[in-house]
């Protein structure tokens, strides 16, 4: 960036138009065509600003009504005295225990796994042909290791592990059991 100093006619022209109240873009156009320069709108505030003039007043939004306060016909009223709303409380509520229905034993449902013993390879330590299925990283700061066996022709993992995240019957079946579906309000 170059530091430019301006000349004091370029000055008292600007000083000029921006007391008629033309934007700085205008005026560093006017100034520019007026002597031969190359000014910019930036230039221009900056110049301003350091001669203490000051910034515009903002003109008004050209979008009507983004600005605007809102009008008192479209406010709502504010309830009174006489427009109180009746609150029904259910006293077997109670919102720090919580629903009975969440305050019983759920069944978890059985989890699959893959019968295979993971070599928990870090991702520095995995080959090409080395299953990805990941492994941890549930807990903060707990590392996430992968499978590492050969992996199975065209997939990313190995057998036991591609057959766990493709099959299909186990899959189909709802992962939720009724109790579950029940406590979320679905059943």
């Amino acid at each position: 960036m170059e530091a430019m100093n301006w000349p004091p006619e370029h000055s008292a022209v600007l000083r000029e138009l921006r007391a008629r109240g033309m934007s700085y873009t205008a005026i560093a156009d006017t100034i520019n065509a007026r002597f031969n320069t190359a000014y910019t709108r930036n230039a221009a505030l900056g110049r301003a600003q350091r001669m203490g003039l000051g910034a515009l007043e903002r003109p008004e939004p050209s979008l009507p009504g983004y600005l605007d306060p809102p009008r008192p016909s479209l406010m709502p009223e504010p309830l009174g005295a006489g427009r109180l709303r009746e609150v029904r409380v259910d006293p077997r509520t109670d919102l720090l225990r919580g629903p009975d229905i969440f305050t019983g034993r759920v069944e978890m449902p059985v989890l699959r796994c893959a019968e295979v013993a993971p070599r928990h390879l870090s991702l520095l330590e995995l080959d090409c042909g080395d299953c990805r299925y990941p492994y941890g990283g549930d807990a903060d700061g707990e590392s996430i290791t992968f499978c590492g066996h050969p992996r199975r022709p065209g997939s990313r993992y190995c057998t036991p592990h591609f057959h766990l995240t493709r099959d299909l019957r186990s899959s189909a079946k709802p992962v939720l059991s009724d109790a579950w579906l029940a406590a979320i309000g679905l059943a």
